[in-house]
C-alpha cells in the first residue's frame, strides 16, 4: 500500500475537539481517525442506489401478536436470495429480537427493511447498511 502524506489546516478549537474525540474513541493517532472518517464517507457514497451492500436489520416485536412470526418467515422465504442469516432472541416473556443479515443492491435492501419494519406488530426496527469492503483499503 502506497501511503500519501498531506497537511490539514483546522481552526484551533476544532483541532482540540477532534483530538479529544479520537482519544476518547481510542484511535492510536490522528491519521487512523482521519482514515476512518474518510472510509465512512466513502461507504456512505457507496450505499446509494445500486451498490452491493450488506445490511443488518434489527426487529423488536411482540411474539404474542397474531400471525406476526408467520408473516416475517414468509417475507424471508419470498426474498430468500437477499437473506444471509437470521438470529432470533427471546428478550423476555413478551418481546423478541431478530437480527437479520441481508446482501443485495442498496435500494432493494432498504425496501425489504422498510417493508419488514412496517409489518403490524413490529415495535421497532432499524437497518444499518455497509459496504462489502471490496473498494475499501
Amino acid at each position: 500500500m502506497n501511503l500519501v502524506r498531506f497537511g490539514v489546516s483546522l481552526p484551533g478549537e476544532l483541532s482540540q475537539r477532534f483530538d479529544a474525540l479520537y482519544r476518547k474513541k481510542k484511535y492510536a493517532n490522528r491519521s487512523e481517525a482521519i482514515r476512518d472518517l474518510i472510509r465512512h464517507a466513502l461507504v456512505e457514497e457507496e450505499i446509494e442506489g445500486d451498490a452491493l451492500v450488506i445490511g443488518v436489520l434489527n426487529l423488536l416485536y411482540d411474539h404474542h401478536k397474531r400471525e406476526l412470526q408467520d408473516k416475517l418467515t414468509l417475507f424471508q422465504h419470498n426474498h430468500h436470495d437477499k437473506f444471509i442469516s437470521t438470529t432470533h432472541v427471546h428478550l423476555d416473556h413478551d418481546n423478541c429480537l431478530e437480527v437479520i443479515l441481508l446482501k443485495g443492491q442498496a435500494r432493494e435492501i432498504k425496501l425489504i427493511a422498510d417493508q419488514m419494519i412496517a409489518i403490524t406488530g413490529v415495535k421497532h426496527g432499524q437497518v444499518y447498511l455497509t459496504s462489502t469492503g471490496k473498494e475499501l483499503r
